[in-house]
């Protein structure tokens, strides 16, 4: 008799004392190790079916077996004791078929003389049982137990319901003995990330909630993610006015513009000195003497990098609405204001001094007629487009006249068409110096 690594066989050895005894005595403990094979995929599949199942599964499983649903709900009640429970009872299986196919395969293989190697018969006997498990005891069961989480649930809520009777004492130490490092943990992953949240507002659009709600809801995800030169008015839109312009040119120049805040530079654009706010000159509407540059305030320089997220909360410090966007040579890019801010999340905020004209309009339901300027962030919110579709193409440019002349790298011609599926951009409108309108076809 051979030493037997598993001292709980000994005494089994020693009844089989021949070698017909010994075979048909193999034989049935591989039909034992099938039968616990069967019980781990049973195992297997009912933690996917019973936490696959949803409202809608539990009442149509109620009115095909009100008992069977009863059960499933009141194994439900408790999801920690169910998977704890699962758990316990899947290893305690798949323990026991490790240790009893260990020991029958030893005696087919070695005793009979198959494998007389015992490192070959040990290399066999892990990659076998392995891949046993994880097929028949796993990925199968799972993989059926999913697709048909109703059926497999009902099938099994007995045997579990009778498992957690058996591993109650066990699944109640193994949760008190985790209920510390859970409540850790729940503190740490409070949170959830802005990816998580996009996804979660993805999965909701099939159902019947505003459109407006929705896109609300993605632009405040998308919120921290936007540069401020993506939503700025380029310096070419914005209304400045000289610093020795004098008083009357000030005020026909407020007047006609009709904004409540405008930068002062020095010669040239890039050269700030200050924001006028037009409020201050309410007093002194009628002095034509009026020192009206000692009114201006201290402006606000903030990068093109910066995000706008970070930017809101320095507005809302330092109880500023307009900052000056400078490039990184300290040039002037343009302006952003809160307004311009607060727009990328609830949409346009059009007051009575706005132009009513849009920068496009929309010929049919997949064809559009775009101003060159505007932002491809406003582009991709218009067409309901990702807002990071453009990221690896448009380089450092912000609008669509960018994105074109960076992709083509010339000036195109009236009717030339540049491709970015599903995009089509159409030149519609250009001068020596910019494309001024482009036709969009989606496909």
């Amino acid at each position: 008799m051979k030493e037997d690594p598993f001292p709980i066989f000994l005494q089994l050895n020693a009844l089989v004392d021949n070698s017909e005894v010994s075979f048909l005595f193999i034989i049935a403990g591989f039909v034992f190790i099938l039968f616990l094979m069967f019980l781990s995929a049973l195992v297997s599949g009912s933690e996917v079916s019973f936490f696959s199942l949803d409202s809608k599964n539990l009442i149509n499983l109620a009115q095909i077996d009100a008992r069977k649903e009863h059960r499933i709900r009141r194994l439900l009640m408790h999801p920690n004791r169910l998977l704890a429970t699962i758990l316990i009872a899947n290893n305690f299986i798949n323990v026991a078929i490790i240790v009893f196919f260990y020991y029958f395969s030893n005696e087919l293989m070695i005793h009979y003389g198959i494998i007389s190697s015992p490192g070959i018969a040990f290399l066999i006997q892990v990659v076998l049982i392995t891949f046993l498990l994880v097929l028949l005891g796993e990925i199968t069961p799972k993989v059926y137990a999913k697709q048909n989480a109703v059926k497999f649930s009902s099938k099994t809520s007995g045997f579990i319901w009778v498992l957690q009777s058996i591993f109650h004492p066990l699944s109640s130490i193994l949760l008190f003995a985790t209920s510390f490092i859970d409540d850790r943990v729940k503190r740490k992953s409070s949170s959830v990330s802005m990816e998580e949240i996009s996804q979660a507002i993805e999965l909701t659009e099939d159902l019947e909630e505003s459109d407006e709600d929705r896109r609300i809801l993605k632009s405040i995800v998308e919120f921290g993610n936007i540069d401020v030169k993506e939503i700025m008015k380029p310096r070419t839109d914005v209304v400045a006015i000289e610093k020795d312009a004098p008083y009357k040119e000030v005020l026909n120049t407020v007047i006609s513009s009709s904004f409540s805040r405008i930068p002062i530079y020095e010669k040239t654009f890039d050269s700030i000195k200050g924001v006028l706010y037009i409020k201050d000159l309410l007093p002194f509407i009628e002095d034509e003497d009026l020192d009206w540059l000692s009114l201006c305030h201290q402006p606000m320089f903030v990068p093109e990098t910066k995000k706008i997220n970070e930017l809101l909360k320095e507005f809302q410090e330092r109880k500023i609405h307009l900052a000056i966007v400078v490039d990184e040579y300290g040039g002037t890019s343009g302006i952003i204001t809160l307004e311009d801010i607060l727009e990328e999340i609830v949409g346009d905020i059009v007051d009575e001094f706005d132009d009513d004209g849009k920068l496009y309009s929309q010929l049919d339901r997949s064809t559009f007629v775009f101003e060159a300027k505007t932002s491809l962030n406003d582009f991709l919110k218009i067409v309901n487009g990702k807002h990071d579709y453009f990221d690896n193409l448009k380089g450092d440019t912000d609008t669509i006249a960018g994105l074109i002349l960076e992709s083509t790298g010339y000036l195109p011609k009236i009717s030339d068409e540049i491709d970015f599926p599903p995009y089509k951009f159409i030149i519609e409108s250009v001068d020596e110096r910019k494309i001024n309108r482009v036709k969009v076809v989606i496909s």
